[in-house]
């Protein structure tokens, strides 16, 4: 039975490793080593329970209400019976379950399975050894309970486990080393980005180091003035990798600002540095729908009077629009 749920655990991902040819490392063997190791408690508490009662009622018995009680924590309020159960949910990219995440469920099932072999030994007072059995089932269980009390819905995780590159100066760019073929011209393009921006006096900004803050998982990291972390793995890969540093570059002082505002800026940013094609195409996956189709229209016209002014006035124009982001009427 153990090698059965050994083999269920362990063959899918083996494939998958195998097709890839991608290696495991030690953190992506955290979470299968726990779950082996849960898989051989709770054999040890089915044989028990197969002692007990026939095996041909324990069998089905345990197999059906082993995965319920497991699957049904997830639906439950409070947090911790689905952390002391191993119902781990989702695990993101560049996320690994910290130890004592996957210690909880080795604290339970392991107590309750150290337990009951504790009463199979054949020396001993019986009732000393069922005294030691229950204790040890006991400390395993309120354990597991404590340390898991106060966890929110998502357990104990670190975060950006991930092989980086990293190229350049001025930015220093970082992303996963999946990405690393792309990453020599997204690096030039951001640099040459940032400093069109800069010369026509949309910006300031000079980011030492820019990383993919996908890595972060569900635990984002913020930026600063010196370290911007953004979302660049899908667009490093699409190829508006650049057209993403010129909208953080154009940063508005206001929070709220209308869409035809926004967009004229986008887009004038996007026209100066080169990068036109991929504001177009984020627009089309946004969606051009008749209404937005007559808003970028009159975005268009926007930006087509501005880039026919002087540097100095379209200098002027763009800190007005990151300045005060008034809407503009139709």
């Amino acid at each position: 039975m153990i090698a059965l749920s050994w083999l269920v655990l362990l063959l899918p991902p083996a494939v998958s490793l195998v097709r890839s040819a991608t290696m495991p490392t030690l953190d992506s063997l955290r979470l299968p080593l726990a779950a082996l190791a849960v898989c051989v408690a709770h054999a040890v508490i089915g044989f028990a329970v197969g002692c007990w009662i026939p095996r041909i009622i324990a069998t089905p018995l345990l197999a059906v209400g082993d995965w319920l009680l497991v699957a049904f924590t997830r639906a439950m309020l409070p947090y911790w019976p689905r952390h002391v159960s191993g119902q781990f949910g989702s695990i993101g990219f560049g996320e690994v379950p910290r130890l004592v995440t996957t210690a909880v469920p080795l604290m339970l099932a392991g107590g309750i399975a150290v337990g009951l072999m504790i009463l199979w030994l054949p020396h001993g007072w019986r009732v000393l050894r069922v005294a030691v059995a229950a204790v040890v089932a006991v400390a395993g269980a309120l354990g597991a309970y404590r340390t898991a009390s106060d966890w929110p819905a998502g357990p104990p995780i670190t975060t950006g486990n991930v092989a980086m590159e990293c190229t350049g100066t001025a930015p220093r760019m970082c992303v996963p080393e999946f990405n690393a073929r792309y990453l020599p011209q997204v690096q030039r393009d951001t640099a040459k980005v940032l400093s069109v921006l800069r010369d026509a006096g949309a910006t300031s900004a000079r980011p030492r180091l820019i990383t993919d803050g996908y890595v972060d998982g569900r635990h984002q990291k913020p930026s600063t003035d010196t370290e911007w972390r953004m979302m660049l793995t899908v667009p490093v890969q699409r190829g508006d990798a650049a057209y993403q540093v010129v909208v953080r570059a154009l940063k508005f002082r206001c929070k709220e600002v209308d869409v035809r505002t926004a967009h004229s800026a986008w887009l004038w940013g996007a026209i100066k540095t080169g990068q036109e094609k991929a504001y177009v195409m984020r627009r089309e996956q946004e969606g051009l729908d008749p209404t937005a189709r007559e808003l970028e229209k009159q975005v268009k016209a926007d930006v087509t009077r501005v880039l026919a002014e002087p540097p100095a006035e379209q200098t002027e124009w763009i800190k007005q629009t990151l300045e005060t982001c008034e809407a503009k009427t139709s």
